[in-house]
């Protein structure tokens, strides 16, 4: 985990800042009707959780306020369970500034604390279902991610303990079903020429639908083969084949095998034992519950 190892805030780079101008100029792209009615005297809000969760999304709660003049003081630290009420921080402004800021701010915490939550949950049950005596594998995101949000998405699943797996097209190759098809349903044809684009520093993946295309991906120089859509018991047979096909060849290189497709907290006992290196999953970070904060205003 990430997290072991220092504060994830500190892989953000600075571009997450004209993030959160242009959320706070989508929410009020001209006048502010309310902030007029309430004026600049300075207060401050608590920043409350309402519903068990994880703290996730720290760097841009506070950007959001940091860009409207008002200070942040944290009372939990990122990656911390809380159950509600939870008073998780209070915000210093002008109260105009504080309720301009307030929607941009809490929709960006629920929703990045919303998968490190659902995160954190599957990874623990992941390591709970795998045997004692067996690695257990890495638990990772998708690119299935919100246009525009990315960045906090993926920021939620590192919170949570979970890989976030490449960040966009250009952090890895992944060869699905319709770049082998356009490369006239070669796999050995499509992995060389992304080998010759990447060079050696560019990991590639290839998608296969059987064992068979798995080896080809293989001996052609994939570094890593995602099984797609195998059934766990499946993809523990295809494993241990393909283990001890390229063992017996004295060939392989290392890959990794990877199993992706359909997985979910109610499937995922079938994969913890099947010996795979990496579970893949939409389902950490699409379409999870958010985790519900409010800002209350001190009167």
């Amino acid at each position: 985990m990430a997290m072991h190892h220092g504060s994830v805030a500190h892989l953000l780079n600075p571009n997450y800042k004209e993030d959160v101008r242009r959320w706070l100029a989508e929410d009020c792209p001209s006048f502010d009707y309310g902030g007029f009615v309430v004026g600049e005297a300075v207060t401050e809000a608590k920043l409350l959780g309402k519903s068990p969760g994880i703290l996730a999304g720290v760097p841009f709660f506070e950007e959001v306020f940091r860009q409207l003049d008002c200070t942040v003081t944290w009372h939990l630290q990122e990656g911390t369970s809380f159950a509600p009420i939870a008073h998780v921080a209070t915000v210093k402004g002008p109260v105009r500034k504080l309720l301009l800021g307030e929607r941009v701010a809490l929709n960006t915490l629920a929703r990045c604390s919303g998968v490190a939550t659902k995160t954190s949950k599957t990874h623990a049950l992941l390591k709970s279902l795998t045997p004692p005596d067996t690695p257990v594998p890495i638990l990772a995101g998708t690119r299935k991610t919100t246009p525009g949000f990315r960045l906090v998405e993926k920021y939620g699943m590192l919170i949570g303990g979970a890989d976030p797996h490449r960040h966009d097209l250009s952090a890895m190759t992944m060869l699905k079903d319709n770049h082998i098809w356009a490369c006239g349903g070669s796999i050995t044809r499509a992995v060389k020429a992304a080998k010759a684009a990447g060079g050696f520093s560019i990991k590639v993946e290839v998608e296969c639908q059987s064992e068979a295309e798995a080896k080809e991906a293989v001996e052609a120089g994939a570094d890593v083969v995602m099984l797609d859509n195998f059934s766990g018991e499946e993809a523990g047979r295809a494993v241990g084949s393909l283990r001890e096909f390229f063992s017996a060849k004295g060939s392989g290189r290392g890959f990794l095998i990877e199993v992706s497709g359909g997985l979910t907290e109610g499937n995922i006992r079938e994969y913890a034992d099947a010996g795979v290196d990496i579970l893949s999953t939409s389902s950490i970070h699409q379409g999870v519950p958010h985790v519900d904060f409010s800002l209350k205003v001190l009167h």
